[in-house]
């Protein structure tokens, strides 16, 4: 079928995703995405920085052998819970033993007083973290903490922790609900979503550069790179990925006003380690399919990302797709022509 999305099994499969507003996602691209990508034959599909894992979840549903990798413990925890995990999920009775259970923390309501939660809030999330440790699966822990990611996220006024307070509340339905109200209703969300294709997909949570992977065709979209503005999404999500790691090993900075902790490193932070990352990758993964989303305000831009593929791949073909961004709910930036640039997918044989 040319439209996958005409054909109503995989579409109300496919939307039973669930998404956030997390940055660089690919949900907007996906049909592009796919379009693109179903000319070509292939098996096994590697997302090496799976982010959202909304394009993972697109080729597991689609039937394909997938492998995710993110350096962050909270898109890996979604991935094991969504791409790796094909049948288990949270019941009632964990469920309620994950919120009624008493316990003795209380990390996040001394640590995150006022900054991001009420204290009810903050309580809710101590109980149910000290919790999550005692399910006895490891994809049910990865959704229990995938659903308490998300429940964070939307409850924040652009899904990030860059700021405290509720100067950016928008009015959003999801700024009135309760942690709780937010955590049951994303349990079932992620329950839903759980499916198995027959395949055995597999996660990882590791740097892509310290990963090789044997897959027919490697995905690569990395934090994009531009001087003009900062990639560090440990800065953005921050609290969420030290909610799914219980601050254990992170070193938090006290002296800063939103309590994040100390950034990990970042090969595409710097521009000479940026373009020293793509080729090392493109030359690992020479003999695989290589796909790049990649955007045109961002480095390398177009011309040398096509050189740096023609040295190892004969046949390299660039899709342009027009896209505008609008981060957040910034108002005065929607529409803004400043925010239109090129979507670009690199294919190269």
């Amino acid at each position: 079928m040319d439209n996958l999305f005409e054909d109503n099994n995989f579409a109300d499969k496919f939307s039973k995703f669930p998404g956030t507003r997390y940055m660089g996602s690919k949900n907007k691209l996906i049909p592009h995405i796919l379009k693109i990508l179903n000319e070509y034959e292939f098996d096994s599909f590697y997302d090496a920085f799976a982010g959202s894992n909304v394009v993972s979840y697109l080729f597991k549903t689609i039937g394909k052998k997938v492998i995710t990798n993110d350096f962050l413990n909270f898109s890996y925890l979604i991935s094991k819970s969504l791409i790796e995990n094909s049948f288990e999920k949270l019941n009632e009775d964990e469920v309620s033993f994950l919120i009624n259970t008493p316990n003795k923390q209380g990390f996040i309501t001394k640590t995150f007083k006022d900054l991001y939660f009420d204290n009810n809030d903050n309580k809710f999330l101590d109980t149910v973290r000290g919790n999550i440790d005692l399910l006895d699966s490891e994809y049910k822990r990865a959704i229990a903490l995938s659903a308490l990611v998300r429940a964070c996220m939307k409850k924040r006024a652009r899904g990030i922790f860059t700021f405290t307070g509720e100067r950016y509340d928008d009015g959003r339905k999801d700024m009135r609900l309760t942690l709780e109200e937010h955590f049951r209703e994303n349990v079932i969300s992620f329950n839903n979503a759980v499916f198995s294709n027959d395949k055995n997909c597999i996660s990882h949570n590791s740097s892509a550069q310290n990963l090789v992977v044997e897959t027919d065709l490697i995905y690569l979209d990395p934090p994009y790179y531009t001087p003009n503005s900062d990639n560090d999404y440990v800065r953005r999500y921050h609290f969420v990925e030290g909610l799914t790691k219980n601050w254990n090993g992170l070193e938090i900075q006290d002296n800063t006003k939103t309590k994040k902790f100390k950034s990990y490193h970042s090969p595409f932070s710097t521009k000479k380690e940026t373009y020293l990352a793509f080729e090392n990758l493109i030359q690992t993964y020479k003999d695989s399919i290589i796909v790049i989303s990649y955007s045109s305000n961002s480095l390398p831009n177009k011309d040398e990302l096509l050189v740096m593929l023609k040295k190892f791949k004969k046949d390299v073909n660039v899709h342009e797709i027009d896209y505008l961004y609008s981060f957040g709910n910034q108002n005065h930036k929607i529409g803004n022509n400043a925010n239109k640039v090129k979507e670009y997918l690199f294919v190269a044989k």
